[in-house]
């Protein structure tokens, strides 16, 4: 299973307009992945109601995952929107 451990760096954290551009990211990937809080339960990365009850405040650091073919390029590009609070996915 490949992680990636990152610092949420949207002020708001994952609520919102975040949360909205973090799933049309995930989703675009093609790649299954999970979220979760550090030391919490992993939610599916590309649903909004998941990620809305993760409550992932700006600051907080998440743990993205997955085993799927090819995580480990989208887990990089995600983690790096995810870190730097981009509004696109970065490219590949």
């Amino acid at each position: 299973m490949a992680e990636r451990r990152v610092t949420i760096g949207w002020a708001e954290g994952l609520h919102a307009r975040p949360a909205s551009v973090f799933v049309k990211a995930v989703t675009s990937t093609g790649v299954p992945m999970t979220i979760a809080k550090e030391g919490g339960a992993p939610v599916n990365a590309g649903s909004m109601l998941g990620l809305l009850a993760l409550g992932a405040a700006g600051g907080d650091t998440v743990v993205l995952a997955s085993d799927a073919d090819g995580a480990e390029s989208a887990l990089d590009r995600v983690a790096k929107l995810v870190q730097e609070g981009l509004d696109e996915l970065p490219a590949a």
